[in-house]
């Protein structure tokens, strides 16, 4: 399975560690297994694969993580599938699958 690959540099995710209890939930609601749990505290593994669909900042117990949802690709996707305008995406799978126009179809991100 290829991997998704987002503009680089531009999600909003933030963890504040102070505030984490370590329950883990964000690890498992997360569909780019974009956080992880090193020696007891949440780290971001690779930001520029955080979609910002929210998932984590709405699950998180404590309120440690801030995420500005739906600004990035997964905005993109919900507009297409919604029949909403929209001409751009941040996503890419790979340029020998989308083609050198870039990817004119948010849903076919996925």
């Amino acid at each position: 399975m290829n991997r998704m690959v987002y503009l680089k540099g531009v999600a909003t995710l933030r963890v504040f560690e102070e505030k984490c209890v370590r329950c883990g939930m964000c690890l498992e609601v997360c569909p780019h297994a974009v956080l992880s749990l090193n020696g007891g505290k949440v780290k971001i593994e690779d930001l520029d694969a955080c979609m910002e669909c929210g998932a984590c900042m709405q699950n998180c117990p404590a309120g440690a993580i801030s995420v500005k949802s739906g600004v990035g690709c997964a905005n993109a996707i919900i507009n297409t599938i919604l029949g909403r305008k929209n001409d751009s995406c941040c996503c890419v799978i790979e340029e020998k699958e989308m083609g050198s126009e870039g990817c004119k179809n948010p849903t076919s991100c996925f």
